[in-house]
């Protein structure tokens, strides 16, 4: 998850992560990429496994390199810890049925980045404790899921009971209703016309599972509306781009990423889009993620960040865009070519290790395989 220039003053420090994005890239087929300011540690680079793998070790590995009793360290970036990090280690470690590491991970992240508004604050460091109290809605969203699967799955209700008031307080705070219906604000601090929009953080799963787990017809409502704003980027251009800004009467402009770079991009961000519509099990919804397939399968090798119409503006790469290609090839109906690009996304991963994309690699070849997450990609993917 980024954060912007335009949040709250008092959120500023999370534009920080804007320069640390670059240190979650790898240059291609797994070369080095040195920490430039020696503020964070390089990643450290490894052979490529022989065969890929599972699911299974991808989720077990990420839960062992970086969560340290209970908080998702980002090892890469100087050793802090996002909320985003601690919700994907919750999806992860539930994956695995690892309850032990689970409990662990939302005991730390309830007394770290728990807020009296029962949402995640966004940033943590070591040295300063929480570094930036505004939330971000796609942890929120995550860790609202990964409780309430988690709590029904082990019969836990301390765990159902924090996850409905984490999903109470996003239809509370982070949401906006526009003419083209409800949508996902990227928190509290977006709640002004025209709204921030970032598509890669609407999950229609983890709708669909807080839906079912609440009773509260507003997810539904509110699954239609980002479906609609998310086809309204992609009217715009062949992929969406990481930001934009959605106007109360519906129209949507493609927006650049931080002040400093004016440039609009398919990049971090919005490579999660696909891998979160693809698993989704609306067809309107997977449909959406099967768009993107013809654009992106242009060139076998990806790069970490695209122009919007698919053309390659850096030499980096990472796990999470053949995760994303993956996704999109799957809800295409191309099982062939998204097996393919799940290897190529393990490849990367292994040969040079980093939070955000080892998180993606287990977490995509999760979505993308099984219905554990309550996802309903392995029903409905095509044949090649």
């Amino acid at each position: 998850m980024t954060r912007r220039t335009w949040i709250p003053v008092t959120a500023a420090a999370a534009v920080v992560v804007a320069v640390g994005v670059a240190l979650i890239a790898v240059r291609p087929w797994g070369q080095d990429t040195a920490a430039e300011n020696g503020s964070a540690a390089t990643p450290t680079s490894t052979s490529a496994p022989d065969a890929a793998r599972s699911p299974e070790q991808l989720r077990t590995e990420f839960l062992d390199r970086y969560v340290q009793d209970g908080r998702v360290v980002r090892t890469d970036q100087g050793d802090d810890t996002v909320s985003e990090g601690q919700a994907y280690g919750l999806l992860i470690a539930f994956a695995n049925g690892d309850r032990d590491r689970f409990d662990d991970i939302w005991k730390w992240t309830k007394t770290h980045m728990l807020t009296d508004d029962d949402l995640l604050a966004w940033r943590w460091t070591p040295d300063d404790g929480v570094a930036d109290e505004q939330p971000a809605s796609d942890a929120d969203l995550d860790a609202a899921r990964a409780l309430v699967l988690a709590g029904d799955a082990w019969g836990e209700d301390r765990y159902t009971a924090a996850g409905t008031r984490i999903a109470s307080a996003i239809l509370e705070h982070e949401t906006a209703t526009t003419e083209l219906g409800t949508i996902l604000l990227p928190g509290p601090w977006a709640d002004s016309e025209p709204y921030r929009y970032n598509a890669s953080y609407a999950s229609p799963a983890a709708f669909a599972v807080l839906a079912k787990a609440t009773g509260d017809d507003r997810w539904t409502a509110l699954n239609r509306g980002s479906r609609a704003v998310t086809t309204a980027v992609l009217d715009e251009s062949q992929l969406p781009s990481d930001w934009s800004q959605v106007h109360a009467d519906g129209t949507v402009d493609p927006m650049p990423a931080t002040g400093g770079d004016q440039r609009v991009l398919y990049g971090y961000d919005a490579m999660r889009t696909p891998v979160r519509y693809a698993e989704a099990c609306s067809a309107d919804d997977r449909a959406l993620a099967g768009s993107l397939a013809p654009t992106l399968r242009r060139t076998t090798q990806l790069a970490a960040q695209l122009d919007l119409g698919g053309t390659a503006v850096t030499e980096d790469t990472n796990a999470l865009a053949y995760t994303a290609r993956a996704a999109a090839e799957h809800a295409a109906g191309s099982s062939g070519a998204a097996a393919d690009d799940l290897e190529r996304a393990d490849r990367t991963a292994a040969t040079t290790p980093t939070y955000y994309g080892d998180a993606w690699a287990a977490l995509g070849a999760t979505m993308l395989t099984s219905d554990v997450l309550g996802g309903c990609a392995t029903t409905a993917g095509g044949a090649s």
